[in-house]
């Protein structure tokens, strides 16, 4: 078995993904900060009725209007209080309905406290049961990271297909095939013409795969494909809001490295980089180099 050259091959690969990831096309958009002693939340408005927070563990996309809010994502806990003072704000209804995305269940900060609200608190049953709400038989208590943070877990659930239709706008929540993991849902503000599919589309990186939970490369990119017109403004799990490019530029980053790598494999070539040196790390040592050296090319 030959070992790759220099690492320059698998090298290469990690340097076109890097870059093709920090090419997402975003629009420019009215953006807020909200100050607070936990942190900073930023509020980016996609349209008059439709927000993006982004919190400290991943953004939430929000409809407010005078059918009350949806939140839709992966709010923490010590952003609640901020993003409730700012719904208030742009609705006179007090009607509130929070759908918390797939996570890493060692990261989630389950409902953030929104039950406690008096908010409809919703998960997909698979990212639940994950979560210790179990669909079919008994739950199990709060996880003691839920107790310390003072949080509840989602008490209800749905399966394949949830809608809602509030503020003038229809949202469609859509079971998909597994990519990140076997909880995956698309969700589709029809009005805004605005997608957020969780960790699906990190927007921070390299996407992880939960294959313990079902997922897998290929259904990612395939949930992927077909939603990458320029007109779709895209919401990532974390990171800036883009649009349809952006998100061509992640699924031509993902197929990039997956077929090189194929390719490499299929030539016999054994895994590069256990050195001293991290891949990532390397990466990131040519693109500030070649960054600094832009003024000469």
């Amino acid at each position: 078995m030959k070992t790759f050259r220099k690492g320059r091959e698998l090298g290469a690969v990690a340097l076109v993904s890097f870059l093709l990831a920090c090419a997402f096309a975003c629009a420019s958009r009215a953006q807020e900060t909200l100050r607070g002693e936990s942190g900073d939340v930023k509020v980016t408005e996609v349209t008059p009725n439709v927000l993006v927070f982004a919190t400290r563990t991943g953004n939430v996309v929000a409809s407010a209007g005078p059918d009350g809010a949806l939140l839709i994502g992966t709010p923490s806990a010590d952003s609640t209080e901020r993003i409730s003072s700012e719904l208030a704000k742009r609705t006179p209804s007090p009607v509130r309905y929070v759908v918390i995305a797939p996570e890493d269940p060692a990261q989630s900060e389950g409902d953030a406290g929104w039950r406690q609200r008096g908010a409809f608190v919703v998960m997909q049953e698979k990212a639940l049961e994950r979560l210790g709400g179990h669909v079919m038989g008994a739950p199990k208590p709060l996880s003691e990271q839920f107790v310390k943070l003072g949080v509840d877990r989602a008490r209800i659930s749905f399966s394949e297909v949830m809608s809602f239709d509030l503020n003038g706008e229809a949202v469609h929540m859509v079971k998909q095939k597994p990519g990140y993991s076997d909880a995956d849902a698309l969700v589709h503000f029809h009005v805004a013409k605005l997608l957020y599919w969780g960790e699906v589309f990190p927007g921070d990186g390299y996407p992880a795969i939960d294959t313990a939970h079902g997922g897998n490369l290929d259904g990612l990119v395939k949930m992927l494909d077909g939603w990458t017109n320029a007109g779709f403004h895209v919401v990532p799990a974390r990171g800036e809001v883009t649009n349809g490019t952006g998100l061509k530029a992640f699924c031509d980053m993902v197929v990039a490295v997956r077929d090189r790598v194929k390719h490499l494999i299929e030539a016999g070539r054994t895994e590069w980089g256990h050195g001293r040196v991290p891949p990532d790390t390397f990466v990131q040592e040519i693109y500030r180099e070649l960054k600094a050296d832009k003024g000469s090319w």
